[in-house]
């Protein structure tokens, strides 16, 4: 068995990446196949056990890549906190493969609920795995849905800063996961009926290609019968780029030094792009 210390250091956030968003996808697209096709639980649950996963997936990979879980917030941290733009690309294929190896196993694991609800396995049941246009019954379109999302990661990306962020007030006591957690709950809550609340490009694209290569015909288009599946993917990049940049220019230029912090409260800092929610590596 090969020695972990000896493979290059981005085959470890590599996996992390695919472990911390695949457990992501497991409690999201799972809580939403449970929701629509097994008729248990409503919206609430639906939004915690997204904010859940997250917490989860970001306890499983913050020690080793910084758990971002989400090619917007790569981005947004390679264009605002130093993370290596050569990292960006591997970093958002990892995510998308853990979202989709997730969500082939939820499809497969709801096989039988799904195709008793969804003979058919169209619109009525394909929100399960990737979102659409007022969740496929408001009258929302395309555009609609693309203002939400950017709006919605904008969100998302700006409160992730303001509460990673070493010269601000981050949580104490390694609870910086669980806040990140109840800021996707609350985007949920608030802002989940013009799009479904994608704010992660991985998180639809991965089970959207799933979902097609198991049936689900009508998976890139929405119930209009327009191509949608381009929406989660460009706008979440693009407002997360706009919540990233408005943190910086309305808090995060106004804060002290990172080393002008208490000492007891904040820890060293992280390497560039690392969210400092995790401890740092110790020496190999």
């Amino acid at each position: 068995m090969a020695n972990p210390r000896k493979l290059p250091e981005i085959t470890g956030e590599l996996a992390a990446e695919f472990a911390g968003t695949m457990i992501l996808i497991l409690f999201g697209v799972g809580v939403v196949a449970q929701v629509v096709a097994g008729g248990l639980g409503d919206h609430d649950s639906i939004a915690w056990a997204w904010g859940l996963g997250v917490t989860f997936g970001v306890y499983v990979a913050g020690r080793i890549s910084g758990a971002h879980l989400n090619p917007a917030v790569t981005v947004a941290l390679a264009a605002f906190k130093g993370f290596s733009w050569r990292k960006v690309l591997p970093y958002s294929l990892a995510q998308t493969a853990g979202a989709f190896v997730a969500a082939l196993i939820v499809r497969w694991n709801y096989t039988d609920v799904l195709a008793a609800f969804d003979p058919g396995h169209t619109i009525k049941s394909q929100f399960v795995f990737s979102t659409l246009p007022g969740n496929g019954s408001q009258l929302i379109g395309t555009w609609g849905g693309f203002r939400d999302q950017i709006i919605g990661t904008a969100i998302l990306l700006f409160l992730i800063l303001a509460v990673t962020d070493l010269s601000n007030s981050p949580p104490a006591a390694n609870l910086a996961p669980f806040i990140i957690g109840l800021i996707v709950v609350a985007i949920g809550m608030a802002w989940g009926t013009n799009a479904g609340y994608a704010i992660n490009p991985a998180r639809d694209f991965g089970p959207r290609l799933a979902s097609f290569l198991t049936g689900y015909a009508t998976a890139w288009r929405d119930q209009y019968g327009q191509l949608y599946f381009w929406v989660p993917i460009v706008a979440p990049v693009i407002g997360g780029l706009l919540g990233a940049a408005l943190y910086e220019l309305l808090v995060g230029r106004f804060l002290p030094p990172v080393e002008q912090a208490e000492v007891d409260r904040f820890p060293s800092e992280p390497e560039p792009g690392r969210l400092p929610s995790e401890p740092e590596r110790g020496p190999d």
